[in-house]
């Protein structure tokens, strides 16, 4: 890529992923009301124990998604990076008022890189 970007994943269930698809794979969903912020994660085995040990876990379908994507640097510089447990756990706080302009710095489409599947009941 030409542009400065830095490479994120975001884990995703059914739903979200089928909202992404319907973009054109260019951008994630709004947030809901009881979700004041968006994480995007730094690191891909961060995203993958989400996507594993949650989403496959205790969504509805029992299936969870690890995308990956880029997202123009110079935009990023204004977040810093959150440590939340080990230091594997880094991740950016988009605030959901901000939401709109972070899907606009995403460069590229969004692709899936991983499925995780739990067992259903």
């Amino acid at each position: 890529m030409a542009e400065d970007v830095v490479v994120l994943y975001r884990p995703v269930g059914q739903q979200e992923l089928d909202l992404i698809r319907e973009s054109g794979s260019k951008a994630f969903p709004p947030r809901l009301l009881e979700q004041p912020i968006f994480y995007p994660v730094l690191n891909e085995a961060y995203a993958v124990q989400i996507a594993r040990d949650w989403n496959a876990k205790h969504n509805t379908p029992k299936v969870g998604y690890v995308t990956r994507f880029h997202v123009r640097a110079e935009y990023l510089q204004r977040y810093p990076v959150q440590t939340v447990g080990g230091g594997m756990h880094q991740e950016y706080w988009i605030p959901a008022e901000e939401f709109e302009e972070f899907n606009h710095n995403i460069v590229g489409k969004i692709e899936v890189i991983a499925e995780y599947r739990g067992e259903e009941a």
